[in-house]
């Protein structure tokens, strides 16, 4: 029986892949002869975060934070809480923040300055989705899956109240949908 589709597909896992690959040709190309630490932004950027790792060559240790402004919400509360640290030592070493999604910036940019305390070589941001169109800060990505517009997105690791993070694909929901969720 195929699986009930939600939401309105944005991106399959083949399109996935592919960026995956060509951002994980980058990486290599970028970082050729140095060490990379991947630091993941848990829960959300896992799936983007193995994908992204598959296909880098270069050497790597991977971490994790967790920092949110969403909590069970459509919207960012604005209030960014961090509740898990990465342990891995960061000092002088290539450091990848890699990101789920970047919305407003403003979780992005508390964790940007966090790390630039423990004193990295350089930090780069690696986002599987770019929302620029509600970015409220200056910040870019290095490394960006894809552009998006003003969506709610789910799949692929984004979740809507911890649902929906392990659909294969990316999809979005409008108000409406979410009723039916």
């Amino acid at each position: 029986m195929a699986e009930k589709q939600i939401g309105k597909i944005l991106y399959t896992q083949e399109d996935i892949t592919r960026r995956a690959k060509e951002i994980g040709a980058q990486i290599d190309k970028d970082y050729e002869g140095e060490e990379v630490i991947f630091l993941g932004t848990l829960k959300g950027s896992v799936p983007w975060l193995v994908d992204i790792m598959k296909y880098t060559t270069v050497p790597s240790s991977v971490d994790f934070i967790t920092a949110s402004s969403y909590g069970s919400s459509m919207t960012s509360s604005g209030v960014v809480k961090i509740t898990y640290e990465p342990a891995i030592n960061m000092y002088k070493k290539n450091v990848i923040v890699v990101e789920d999604i970047i919305d407003t910036g403003n979780t992005l940019k508390y964790l940007l300055a966090k790390l630039e305390e423990r004193g990295p070589k350089s930090v780069r941001v690696c986002s599987m989705l770019n929302k620029e169109p509600r970015r409220t800060t200056n910040l870019h990505a290095d490394y960006v899956g894809f552009e998006i517009d003003d969506l709610f997105v789910i799949g692929y690791g984004l979740d809507y109240d911890q649902k929906f993070r392990g659909l294969p694909y990316i999809s979005y929901i409008e108000g409406d949908d979410v009723e039916l969720l």
